[in-house]
């Protein structure tokens, strides 16, 4: 545990565990995206696509259990540096300029970040904590995208999760040293594009839904 506490205790060991963590995040979003896009083929193959998951059995509670456990560390460590960075400056800049390298995304980063907790939080409600023995989950995805307003307020999250993560990408390299002049660009470029498509392939599945509901 000596090592949880040392970590804990410097601003570099907490950052990079904000990068391990979200990173994970990161490739569990793609994953994620891969496996709802089965959506396109019709209620049989999402259906497939679902009961293969439920038949990984303990593999796919270990995963569950795993992502709990980056989600605490992540959020966590975030309130923590938060807060330290709040103590440091305690009073604003006059002047707040886009300098340095300065995206939406860096600057928006706690506050994206606690939108996306509560996101999760209904999200969870809405698809994972229910009684599924008499509806199975392309019926919950068709009843709750039937509406508009569920589709709009889905449509803002997966944006404002497209913003927190086209900085927390490269900036999880850059935090665990794995940033070069030279190449550096081409991750920053490549967290952009990774953006992009969160936003526009959740969206898509949103939307596609809205129209077959």
């Amino acid at each position: 545990m000596s090592w949880l506490v040392k970590t804990l205790s410097s601003s570099i060991g907490k950052k990079q565990l904000m990068a391990v963590t979200g990173l994970g995040f990161c490739f569990f979003l793609a994953v994620h995206l891969i496996g709802n896009l089965t959506i396109y083929g019709g209620r049989d193959l999402f259906l497939s696509y679902v009961e293969h998951l439920h038949s990984l059995g303990y593999l796919i509670t270990a995963a569950e259990w795993g992502l709990v456990l980056f989600a605490l560390v992540h959020i966590g460590v975030g309130l923590l540096l938060f807060l330290e960075n709040q103590r440091a400056r305690p009073v604003k800049y006059a002047v707040n300029k886009s300098a340095g390298g300065r995206t939406i995304g860096s600057r928006t980063v706690p506050y994206t970040g606690f939108l996306i907790l509560i996101f999760i939080i209904i999200h969870l409600l809405k698809f994972r904590f229910l009684d599924k023995a008499t509806i199975n989950d392309y019926v919950i995805l068709s009843n709750t995208f039937a509406h508009l307003l569920n589709v709009v307020f889905y449509l803002v999250a997966v944006i404002i999760v497209a913003v927190h993560v086209s900085h927390g990408f490269w900036s999880g390299f850059q935090t665990l040293g794995l940033s070069h002049p030279k190449y550096m660009p081409l991750i920053q470029m490549f967290s952009t594009v990774f953006g992009v498509i969160i936003a526009l392939g959740f969206g898509s599945i949103l939307l596609f839904m809205l129209s077959t509901g």
